[in-house]
């Protein structure tokens, strides 16, 4: 398929902290569209239908789920309606237009033993509601006679949206001392970063099927955080805590409804291979993400605390 300016692109999910950099990332590829959650339910499989046959989209971008980790224990059927079944109807829908599917994946599906890098090839067994409704997901999708491509990936980030840095970022300023898992690994990869190789992914027509994208190297919630602080604190901007007084603790000493993969490492060989390129280190993703953070967020008025309160 030719991708010109004036391919048409659906992108579901277009408001979260992945689908935002979409928008950025694939403007220069095609008209996009992105129903906001007041424009288009996607739980009701009648209106996403309908959308998918009035606008005609040559690619699918999936980027919507349901990531309540920890409340999908109990909202089983929610979490299997968002993150199973509507990837198997975009997939036929995809199949029935001839149109490119794109969807996210999660390390969830993977059980999280040992210390080696899971890749495609591996084993599932995902050990939560969660991520045994990504992988139906993932199945769906890989099952189907549609072209698709699945990035499964880890740890998602932006400056904007809910998660671990902000959180962390809002928490610092509040707190002189904070306990953090030490034991979970992975590969912290930021929004911006999934949005852009997915771009060149199409541009370059890589072929059809799953793949790892997660960014280079790895660390723990806890070496995570530590970055977080040690960065910001470099930047001048002021924190109650230093990165020495983030404990590390076991996932045993944190107990959560979910149990969650300590092994979340994931090898993006295939990927790099089909692109030609070396995905970049998490720490110096981390940079640049914070960056844009207070970019985004100061004013260069000397104020730091408030600005964080809304994470």
């Amino acid at each position: 398929m030719e991708l010109v300016a004036t391919r048409k692109i659906l992108l579901l999910g277009g408001t979260g902290q992945l689908g935002v950099e979409l928008q950025s990332a694939l403007a220069d590829i095609g008209q996009v569209y992105a129903p906001t959650r007041e424009d288009l339910d996607v739980g009701s499989f009648f209106e996403v239908s309908k959308c998918i046959d009035l606008y005609q989209p040559d690619i699918i971008l999936n980027a919507a789920a349901y990531t309540a980790v920890d409340k999908a224990e109990v909202e089983v059927d929610n979490a299997m309606l968002i993150n199973a079944s509507l990837p198997s109807l975009l997939a036929k829908k995809s199949s029935e237009l001839g149109a490119i599917l794109i969807h996210y994946s999660s390390d969830y599906v993977y059980p999280g033993t040992g210390s080696t890098p899971w890749t495609e090839e591996s084993d599932v067994s995902p050990l939560s509601v969660y991520g045994r409704s990504k992988l139906a997901g993932d199945e769906s999708v890989l099952s189907s006679h549609c072209r698709h491509w699945i990035f499964r990936t880890s740890w998602i980030y932006a400056p904007h949206g809910n998660n671990f840095m902000r959180t962390m970022l809002r928490l610092g300023v509040k707190h002189d001392s904070l306990r953090v898992v030490h034991d979970q690994i992975g590969a912290p990869t930021p929004a911006k970063l999934i949005a852009q190789v997915t771009s060149e992914a199409i541009r370059q027509q890589i072929p059809t099927g799953l793949y790892h994208l997660t960014a280079g190297g790895s660390t723990s919630w806890h070496g995570f955080a530590q970055a977080i602080f040690r960065h910001a604190i470099s930047r001048g901007i002021a924190f109650k805590i230093h990165p020495d007084n983030v404990e590390g603790i076991s996932t045993q000493d944190y107990p959560t409804p979910a149990r969650r993969p300590l092994n979340s490492r994931l090898s993006s060989k295939k990927l790099e291979t089909e692109l030609g390129l070396s995905l970049p280190a998490w720490d110096s993703q981390l940079i640049l993400t914070l960056n844009e953070f207070f970019e985004e967020n100061y004013l260069n008025d000397g104020s730091d605390s408030d600005i964080l309160s809304d994470a």
